[in-house]
Formats: structure tokens, sequence, C-alpha cells
């Protein structure tokens, strides 16, 4: 009986942080779907730690994505037409951690450390490019990361550092965030999630500078492909650590 309470709890505020997400022109109706649909997956399927993370991190995903939101409209940086994100958003960064709230389940909390460091990663990751993404662009000095050539504020692969610095913050904090929540401690091994999520990132850029710009993956594939790469160094580092 707990554990369908907790079920239908998950249900409950996932159908509610959606619909009002859509209300608020944060998510397409797919979009909204789509969040829906990830935040009872990994709610179900993994733990109402991990739920909750996801929760927060969506919801400072979406905060800053309204951040400065008139400055990225006249930069034509902007998500969607009113900055709100579609089903291809939300799934990009929602599959990874899906994924490893699956594994989690038919484990049967087997490798829960690896899996909880992996867990955190793609989150660091995702976390790391979002604020990159979106603070970076306000950065008018960006260079190609392939190249090191100056390119123009919002380009795939494109690097700077007041992005770089602001998505070292963020991967750092939603790591440390986690630990604390999970662990109820705080450890040396916040700094593995921490690095998983810079070098997502940093894969992140140049995915979208070679394969990205030229028509062979999109922006969404990309963000998902580097989580989980993010998701598997973390657990390697874990392992060797």
């Amino acid at each position: 009986m707990e554990m369908l309470l907790e079920i239908a709890i998950v249900l409950l505020i996932s159908a509610l942080l959606s619909f009002g997400g859509w209300k608020l022109n944060l998510f397409t109706p797919l979009g909204s779907l789509a969040a829906f649909i990830t935040g009872s997956i990994v709610g179900v399927f993994g733990c109402v730690e991990w739920f909750i993370l996801l929760m927060v991190f969506t919801l400072a995903g979406l905060a800053t994505t309204k951040a400065h939101y008139k400055e990225k409209v006249a930069k034509g940086l902007q998500e969607g037409q009113r900055g709100e994100r579609t089903h291809k958003n939300v799934l990009g960064v929602g599959i990874p951690p899906c994924s490893i709230a699956v594994v989690s389940f038919f484990l049967g909390g087997d490798y829960s450390d690896i899996l909880n460091i992996a867990f955190i990663s793609t989150l660091a990751v995702a976390a790391a490019d979002t604020i990159a993404s979106e603070i970076g662009t306000r950065d008018s000095r960006v260079w190609m990361i392939t190249t090191g050539k100056r390119v123009e504020p919002g380009i795939n692969g494109g690097i700077s550092v007041l992005g770089t610095i602001s998505s070292l913050i963020a991967s750092f904090l939603i790591s440390l965030l986690a630990m604390v929540m999970i662990e109820q401690s705080v450890s040396i091994l916040v700094l593995i999630p921490t690095a998983a999520g810079m070098l997502g990132n940093i894969l992140d850029s140049i995915v979208g500078a070679t394969l990205e710009n030229n028509g062979h993956i999109s922006k969404y594939g990309n963000n998902c492909i580097t989580a989980i790469a993010g998701a598997i160094i973390g657990a390697v580092m874990y392992i060797l650590i």
C-alpha cells in the first residue's frame, strides 16, 4: 500500500508540474506530456531522491531559459516561439536519467552507488550544457572548440569564458545537491559527477561542432548521447577511484 501511495504521489506531482509548465508556456503540449512521462518513469522506477533532483533540475532549467528572455529573442537564440520546450527538448535530456532508473529497477538495488553517480552525472551534463548555452550567449567573446576561431554567440560548438565557468558551477551545484540528498553528507566523491558533467558538456560542444553543424545529428540527439557518455564517465571514474 505504501508503494502504491508513493507512485500515486509521483504521478500527481509530475502531472501538476507538467500541466503548470504548459499553462505558463514553458512547455508545448507534447513537451508537457514528455515531461510527465519522464518524471513518472524516474519516480516510479528510480527513487524519491532521483525524482526530486529531476524536478529541481527541470525547474531550474526552465527558470534559466526565461532569464533575460527579451535579450535572447533579440538575438534569435530563444527556445521555440516563447521560450517553450518541446518534447524533443525534454526527451533529449530525459532519456538518459530514465534509462538509468529503469536499469536500477531491474537490478533490484544492486550497484546502487555506481548508479547514483551515473544518474547524477546525466543531470550534471544537462545542467552544464543548459547553463553554458543560456548564459554563455551573453558573452560576445566566443571561440569554436575545434578550431579556436572566433564565432558568433549561440553557434554549435562555440565556447566562451563566461559559459565555461557558469557550466562548471552548475555541474558542481547539482552534484553537491544530489550528494547531500542521497548520501546525506558531502565527500570528495562530489567531484566525480562534477567532472563527468564538464567532460560531457565539452563533448557536447565537440559533437555540435563536428556532427551537429553538418546535419548528421540533431541537438536533441547530441544532448542525449553526451548525457549518456557523462553517465558512463562518472561510473568508470567511480570504479577506478
